[in-house]
């Protein structure tokens, strides 16, 4: 593991493998079609899949409406358990704090209301489909 670890480091690996293998992605095809989408950007500029990552560089994600901001740390063209794939990069304070006031924000969002719990009613229903017609 360690050769291979030192053969990567030499050679960089593919972004979105890269992506892939640090768990930001469940698949190399969600990955790709990111960074083809501009969702992924290499030190502030847009990339291709094929661009060979290596140590130090700055990732800027934008993923499910949350950003991110990592450095990578470490190489790794394998997909590993969450806790290894944790080490391939650090995520930056500020990136941190700007992705738990997002969290927090969408919470307060999508809060229900105090009325609306689960399945309308048959009146809800009612009230509903009598709103709709007369549109």
């Amino acid at each position: 593991m360690k050769q291979k670890f030192e053969a990567e480091s030499s050679t960089g690996v593919r972004i979105d493998k890269w992506l892939w293998a640090a768990r930001f992605f469940k698949t190399r095809a969600l990955a790709q079609e990111a960074v083809e989408g501009g969702k992924v950007r290499l030190n502030g500029e847009r990339t291709k899949c094929s661009r060979a990552l290596r140590l130090g560089d700055r990732l800027e994600m934008h993923i499910n409406s949350l950003d991110w901001v990592v450095t990578v740390c470490g190489l790794s063209s394998q997909r590993g358990s969450a806790p290894v794939a944790r080490l391939l990069y650090e995520e930056s304070a500020e990136s941190v704090a700007a992705r738990a006031q997002q969290i927090a924000s969408n919470k307060q969002a999508y809060a229900p209301s105090s009325q609306m719990r689960g399945r309308p009613t048959k009146r809800d229903r009612r009230l509903l489909h009598r709103f709709s017609e007369s549109l």
